[in-house]
């Protein structure tokens, strides 16, 4: 069989009276080449599949891959095989070596092919496939049902699905899977995403890019679609759930016990073997308890008011200080990228190559220990393309060090009011930033599993990797609520003046809707190119929220256009995002957006918003008229009033009542 070029495209009802083995296993013999009944190939082929289910050990976490050269030849044959990553090690195994016996009876002449089984799949090839992203031939299986309302279902599926190819393509070596579930008008869409684990990051979203991205052609507006394609697949139901909870990562089976009958000079090998190792194994004990020791020493300077180290689950993320020195040349002048009020932020180089960004807070810092305690505990839970990635963090002597992935073009500011560099991003540009940091913030609000309200959204937490796509950091004021959870308050006010919506401001509530609010300033200042207060040290009183409202009033909202897009910019999409922008820093919460609707509103024109009221850039203003020093912001408790904060920028972290 050609490779096609075209997907196998089966339409059927996903029921419970389709019996599974009418659907698989679905294989494609590749015409690559044949091979003898004979041949050395087919000895060597025959090895290989054969280990999956010999070699106890040859299937770890759900994935096996091996290889082998052809004796006499200078060919090599190359298998991988995958499964689901609900599946339990031992179904795991089963469905492997049941595809592998498949695979040689339906493609018995071929020296490469593919097998889509229920609950895996196995290929190999005569060219090497490992770490390559392989999205053709694809086995595609769709409901022929209709969803009643295509545009909201679409839209709810699509930031569904967008969720979920970054969860799985950021969760690591051992299991790019992830699963979710999501609201679309009356129903639920239950969403699975999965790739090979040999595959990158990026791999890994770009084959999930690529395969989500054929919904349009083959089945868009279908209750259910599943596509497999030999490096990745996805899947999606409604009100359904067709997956399994998740637990560790699969682990490989221990190995068999040896058979009856041993000889008594066996017995006799054995135990001169294991009385050294025992000696040994006491030996490692006795170091494991003093290292453990010494770690609960280190880790006591985050532990919580109940005494309970709540990093201990979090130990596979720490890194040793020597580590982290050798990386940043000791914390080098030339490797430091910037400096905050947390303290430094220095690049690094791990031994295997990888580039890192190394937060180290300072000790006069008042982000301290809770702060960098829920960064670690939160951040690492987290994994979305728009957020910065957690890779480990450092707690030794005086020393509190975060380690990210490294995002090589700087935060948003550094581009947006730079005279020079700002015209680096014209409205396309900008247009794709807005809506990533919607997708961010709508996964911490809904998508996740937790609900987190960031609380210090800006443009200075906001990072721009090479392809200027960005990505939100600085979880330390973050707080997160319970699922069915709606709003909290707090007498400690944390976050950045200008970006603080007014009921928090002033009374300590927040809950999404604050989140909203922060995004709504930070939309004007991509729009405008110009600082939330810009306008009040211009003229003395008028802020950017304030101007902009303004001239959306007047019927000039163009007027506020940073003139470095220049004519780059589609008017209906600059007015959408200005509408936008005055929706979601309204006074009322009840009247600002959803980040799902908002979200919504900038991949569609299928809503028409409600017409903006007078928005809430009031709080300033009085603030403002206050002569207290604003140097802090806090909260009185008998009055529940505000005390200013700073107006230039730096975040306010951790202020208590007095």
């Amino acid at each position: 069989m050609d490779l096609p070029n075209l997907p196998l495209l089966l339409l059927l009802m996903f029921a419970s009276t389709i019996n599974a083995q009418t659907l698989f296993p679905r294989p494609v013999c590749y015409n690559t080449g044949n091979f003898t009944a004979d041949s050395t190939y087919l000895t060597t082929l025959t090895t290989l599949l054969s280990s999956i289910s010999t070699n106890y050990l040859s299937v770890t976490y759900g994935f096996f891959s091996a290889s082998a050269n052809v004796s006499g030849t200078s060919q090599t044959v190359y298998i991988i095989g995958s499964c689901l990553g609900d599946l339990t090690t031992e179904s795991c195994r089963a469905c492997l070596s049941g595809s592998a016996i498949d695979i040689s009876h339906l493609c018995p002449i071929q020296k490469a092919a593919v097998l889509y089984s229920e609950n895996c799949t196995v290929r190999y090839s005569n060219a090497s496939i490992l770490g390559t992203i392989t999205t053709y031939p694809d086995f595609e299986l769709v409901n022929v049902n209709n969803v009643t309302s295509q545009d909201t279902y679409n839209a709810a599926l699509g930031t569904l699905l967008d969720s979920l190819r970054g969860e799985a393509a950021g969760s690591g070596p051992l299991r790019k899977y992830a699963t979710g579930s999501r609201s679309a008008g009356f129903d639920t869409i239950y969403a699975m995403t999965q790739c090979t684990p040999d595959l990158t990051e990026q791999q890994c979203s770009d084959c999930l890019v690529t395969i989500i991205a054929r919904l349009t052609d083959c089945c868009a507006g279908k209750m259910g679609v599943r596509i497999m394609a030999p490096s990745c697949q996805f899947r999606y139901e409604t009100n359904d759930q067709f997956f399994n909870p998740v637990g560790d990562p699969l682990q490989p089976s221990p190995a068999p016990p040896p058979p009856p009958g041993k000889s008594n000079k066996a017995t006799v090998i054995t135990i001169a073997i294991t009385l050294p190792l025992g000696g040994v194994m006491i030996l490692l004990s006795l170091t494991c308890c003093i290292l453990r020791r010494k770690r609960k020493k280190m880790n006591e300077a985050v532990k919580g008011k109940s005494g309970a180290n709540e990093l201990t689950t979090m130990e596979s993320l720490q890194f040793d200080l020597a580590t982290i020195q050798a990386a940043t040349n000791y914390f080098s002048h030339e490797n430091k990228l910037g400096e905050g009020g947390f303290g430094e932020v220095f690049q690094g180089r791990l031994p295997n190559g990888q580039q890192i960004a190394v937060k180290r807070l300072s000790q006069s810092s008042r982000q301290g220990d809770g702060e960098f305690k829920n960064e670690i505990l939160l951040v690492a839970k987290l994994q979305h393309r728009n957020l910065v990635r957690l890779l480990g963090f450092c707690l030794e002597g005086d020393e509190k060090l975060l380690a990210y992935e490294f995002v090589p073009n700087k935060s948003l500011d550094y581009f947006l009011f730079d005279l020079e560099k700002r015209r680096q991003l014209d409205w396309p540009s900008r247009y794709k930033i807005v809506f990533a940091i919607a997708r961010g913030i709508l996964y911490l609000h809904e998508d996740s599993r937790l609900r987190i309200i960031h609380r210090d959204l800006k443009c200075s937490n906001i990072l721009l990797d090479n392809e200027m796509n960005p990505k939100i950091l600085d979880f330390g004021m973050a707080r997160i609520f319970g699922v069915n959870q709606t709003q909290a308050s707090t007498n400690k006010i944390v976050g950045t003046f200008g970006y603080m919506s007014p009921e928090y401001a002033m009374h300590g509530e927040f809950s999404v809707k604050s989140g909203v609010y922060s995004f709504g300033i930070l939309l004007l200042e991509i729009i405008c190119g110009k600082k939330n207060n810009f306008y009040h040290q211009l003229d003395g009183g008028k802020y950017l929220a304030s101007y902009v409202w303004d001239q959306w009033r007047d019927g000039k909202p163009l007027e506020v256009l940073d003139p470095a897009i220049g004519d780059t910019y589609t008017r209906d999409e600059v007015l959408r995002c200005l509408h936008m922008c005055l929706l979601c820093i309204q006074e009322d919460p009840a009247i600002r957006p959803t980040m799902a609707t908002v979200v919504l509103m900038l991949s569609s024109n299928s809503i028409t918003p409600p017409s903006p009221q007078h928005p809430a850039f009031f709080v300033q203003s009085r603030l403002r008229e206050l002569s207290i020093p604003m140097e802090e912001l806090e909260l009185d408790q008998s009055t529940k009033r505000t005390i200013p904060s700073s107006t230039n920028g730096m975040s306010v972290t951790e202020l208590h009542p007095r």
